[in-house]
């Protein structure tokens, strides 16, 4: 599905026709697949992350677990490292895939663990004709870091070294650099790679993760021949921590280019992300959990939105909520109080016991017409009875004439 004009987006230099980009992963390491996806309406790609041809990957399968909630999907996990294919092969992939959809971007994604490393495969996928290149600073990268067997981007000093050698390989051909949330202060890395004079940073990645314990056998999840190690998180679990790490960059390194990536599903997270800074959003689980077919619910539902709203270009919501936002002092103190709004109450009783035990016992419970009632004077308004709602609209908060909501 091919989206209204308001969607064209441009991005560190180069015109998408949307905002949505295959992230690397499974979805982009295969040429058939990554064709079909492109087919499909994304507006690019980024080959799943290659190395040297003498780098050795050794995968272990399988590979794949899901976090769970109540029986509900809210998270995978994987323990993948990066393509088998080197990258010779993936900068071949590159010529075909660009020759065979000009206007599609094409890029790619490397790691390397020396800094030779990282020129060589720059030099590579420049001679393809990549139109970006991905730096994974986000993931082991032996002894690159200030400490070896930590990311590259949970340190500053190694994170605007080495990306400065990466660009200044890449010369003209934009470079993003792929960091993670795991730091004290991902202001202070998004600051290293602007200093180094890359075009901008991928926010973010999976989150590392123990994703369960089999409580029979004891082994950790997934369980690859009685024994386990921790997985990425991915999907919608970690919206939030991309959000976060999006709107921190954002506020605080103003005008550096943001992709965003991490726990996208649908394209009213997409509008988040965009709202937070993110300048373009790249997608991996929810193409592995629902196919590439997303794409047209992802476009069609950002193009109504847009002009629902009265915009008339996706550019124009980036940022949007920044504004919102401040620290936990400068909030205004208002006084809220909880109210129950009778005729939709279905007398569960969970906001009694949510107050009873976990607030501040401000819900009276009549056992005989199971109609709780709101004790004012112990109230603060928290609006944890509101989580727990069967039935939206059933509690409310009430604001004094003389507060803003």
């Amino acid at each position: 599905m091919k989206g209204s004009n308001r969607l064209e987006t441009d991005f560190i230099g180069l015109r998408l026709e949307n905002p949505f980009l295959l992230s690397a992963g499974p979805s982009t390491d295969e040429l058939s697949i990554a064709r079909r996806g492109l087919e499909a309406g994304w507006a690019g790609l980024i080959l799943k992350t290659t190395s040297l041809n003498s780098a050795k990957v050794s995968l272990a399968y399988p590979m794949m677990s899901r976090f769970a909630y109540d029986g509900r999907f809210a998270g995978m996990g994987n323990i993948d490292l990066i393509s088998v294919y080197h990258i010779e092969e993936v900068a071949r992939r590159v010529k075909i895939l660009k020759s065979a959809y000009p206007q599609k971007i094409i890029g790619a994604s490397i790691m390397s663990d020396t800094i030779e490393g990282w020129r060589i495969l720059v030099g590579e996928l420049k001679a393809a004709g990549a139109d970006l290149i991905e730096c994974s600073f986000s993931c082991p990268q032996g002894n690159m870091g200030e400490d070896a067997g930590k990311m590259l981007a949970q340190s500053e000093k190694a994170t605007e070294r080495i990306a400065r050698a990466v660009k200044e390989a890449a010369g003209d051909l934009p470079v993003l650099i792929k960091i993670t949330p795991q730091v004290t202060d991902i202001v202070a890395i998004a600051e290293a790679v602007k200093s180094s004079g890359c075009s901008g940073v991928t926010a973010s990645n999976s989150i590392p993760a123990l994703m369960g314990i089999d409580i029979e056998s004891m082994i950790p999840i997934p369980v690859v021949g009685g024994r386990s190690t921790y997985s990425g998180l991915s999907g919608p679990a970690i919206k939030p921590i991309t959000l976060r790490a999006v709107a921190e960059i954002a506020r605080h390194v103003p005008g550096f280019p943001i992709s965003g990536n991490g726990g996208v599903m649908n394209w009213r997270d997409a509008v988040e992300l965009m709202a937070v800074g993110a300048g373009t959003i790249q997608i991996c689980t929810a193409v592995m959990l629902h196919g590439f077919g997303i794409i047209d619910d992802l476009v069609g539902g950002l193009d109504n939105y847009l002009e629902r709203k009265g915009h008339n270009s996706v550019m124009q919501i980036i940022g949007l909520a920044l504004p919102h936002l401040c620290d936990h002092d400068s909030l205004p103190r208002l006084k809220p109080r909880s109210r129950v709004v009778q005729n939709k109450c279905v007398g569960c009783g969970r906001c009694y016991i949510a107050c009873r035990d976990g607030g501040h016992e401000a819900v009276v419970w009549n056992e005989k017409t199971r109609i709780p009632t709101i004790d004012n004077e112990k109230c603060v308004g928290c609006g944890l009875c509101l989580l727990l709602q069967p039935v939206e609209g059933c509690l409310e908060l009430v604001f004094d004439d003389d507060q803003l909501v």
